[in-house]
């Protein structure tokens, strides 16, 4: 099944972490390449990001995380997707990750990790080549 209409991505800052300027530059910039982005806001638990994820019929989740729970954090989402049987949605994110856990997240189940320093067009050339092609399958 096709996709229909703009990829949807649900932006998020799960746990206790409350800097979110990096998570409203990336939302505003898919925003700006056309795509439907629901920012949930600041101390986000893993259990209302996969919700929201849920219930907005997101194609994909970001997750941007400084405060070094990145591991626990992602997983967590990724346990619940499973549960929920809503696998489809790809997860992402970015933020203050070390190049040692990269690999590690990978192999869990999140798709791609931008560090800093990654340009939004990066990020929006990756969600537009790889949502709507997994999207599509």
């Amino acid at each position: 099944m096709g996709v229909t209409g703009p990829i949807r991505v649900v932006v998020a800052k799960p746990g206790l972490d409350g800097h979110d300027r990096g998570a409203k530059v990336i939302a505003r910039a898919l925003r700006d390449a056309g795509m439907e982005v629901i920012y949930t806001g600041l101390h986000q638990t893993p259990e209302q990001i996969v919700d929201t994820a849920i219930q907005e019929d997101a194609d994909a989740i970001g997750l941007s995380i400084l405060s070094g729970a990145h591991n626990t954090l992602f997983a967590k989402v990724i346990e619940l997707l499973r549960e929920r049987d809503a696998e489809d949605i790809q997860v992402f994110g970015g933020g203050i990750i070390p190049e040692a856990d990269i690999e590690p997240l990978k192999k869990l189940g999140v798709a791609e990790i931008f560090t800093p320093g990654a340009t939004t067009t990066s990020i929006v050339e990756w969600v537009n080549a790889h949502v709507r092609a997994t999207s599509e399958t």
